[in-house]
């Protein structure tokens, strides 16, 4: 469940911080846990928490799924080459395609890098080809299987280790 809200610029305190990279790290917190351990009152971590909401630092709450345990084996980056077409409509399209789960736009000598997961070979390639490729405004695209996959640091969890 994600929230759009335009981004305020307004730096982050250390508490601030701490608390998004607490929910970062389990976003199911309570806000008594939460409070617990940024070292503040029950209110005052609820009136941080709804605060970094309203500013859009935090834009949801939701589970972290493991595809291959709903089924979606096989997983490829589709560099995505666009012609004489608005991004923001293309990728729009492309965000709404089944086994698409990420639209990003880049720099560089290509336009969008898509996340595809699907079942098998064969509905990835269905995807890739019939759904993507063939898409008006699409001039090209170049798959890539993601054979492995480690997690790093979200930029919260990184949060107190930056300057204020």
């Amino acid at each position: 469940m994600k929230q759009q809200t335009p981004h305020r610029h307004e730096p982050l305190d250390s508490i601030d911080r701490r608390i998004v990279a607490e929910l970062s790290r389990d976003g199911r917190l309570s806000v008594r846990t939460l409070a617990e351990r940024v070292h503040i009152s029950r209110t005052a971590a609820h009136n941080r928490v709804q605060h970094l909401l309203k500013l859009g630092v935090i834009t949801g709450f939701g589970a972290q799924i493991d595809r291959k345990a709903i089924g979606l084996n096989i997983s490829a980056l589709v560099v995505v080459r666009i012609g004489d077409v608005s991004w923001e409509e293309i990728a729009a399209k492309l965000a709404t395609l089944p086994f698409v789960e990420k639209v990003q736009a880049v720099s560089g000598d290509i336009d969008i890098i898509l996340t595809v997961s699907a079942p098998d070979h064969e509905q990835l390639s269905q995807a890739i080809l019939r759904d993507i490729h063939d898409m008006p405004g699409v001039v090209s695209t170049r798959s890539h299987l993601i054979l492995a996959e480690l997690e790093g640091h979200p930029p919260a969890q990184t949060l107190d280790i930056w300057r204020a």
